[in-house]
């Protein structure tokens, strides 16, 4: 919260039950921030390109605005929020997020060519269970801002523009 200078509207939606903010931001800091074979960027690309698929307007307003600053390209955010197809992005980070969305829309049909794939461009087991990890709390968290109409904070719509 000291980095963005604001107290994001989702801890505060959160607030009203300790014991959930407590483990959300447990989560969130754990898949988001810790180390990880996953770079900070590719985890944020992740949340955008589900929170896209879900039409989470929390999460695609507050991760596109993360996927603009930690790369410095504005149009990759844009991108990402519309349709990561569009974007021009390395074979890793398109296998990845090919796999995040297929995970989100048709999780029965996840399989074993599905994780080679990852695997074909340099992901390994621990990686891929990150993937997959990112990739199951978006789904949760846009679930709930839907949910409960959760409005991401003004300052998001300017950063990193």
């Amino acid at each position: 919260m000291e980095k963005l200078g604001f107290v994001p509207n989702v801890l505060a939606a959160y607030s009203f039950d300790l014991a959930k903010l407590n483990a959300f931001a447990g989560m969130y800091n754990n898949l988001m921030l810790a180390p990880s074979g996953l770079s900070k960027l590719e985890r944020e690309m992740i949340a955008v390109a589900v929170s896209s698929v879900n039409r989470c307007y929390y999460c695609l307003t507050a991760h596109g605005a993360a996927v603009r600053a930690l790369s410095g390209d504005p149009i990759l955010g844009e991108q990402l929020v519309m349709n990561y197809r569009a974007a021009r992005l390395e074979p890793r980070q398109r296998a990845m997020l090919d796999f995040a969305v297929k995970l989100t829309e048709r999780p029965h049909e996840v399989e074993e060519a599905d994780r080679a794939a990852l695997r074909a461009v340099g992901f390994s087991e621990q990686d891929i269970w990150d993937v997959a990890a990112v990739t199951g709390f978006f789904n949760l968290s846009n679930r709930i801002a839907i949910a409960t109409d959760m409005r991401p904070n003004p300052e998001y719509h300017g950063q990193a523009r």
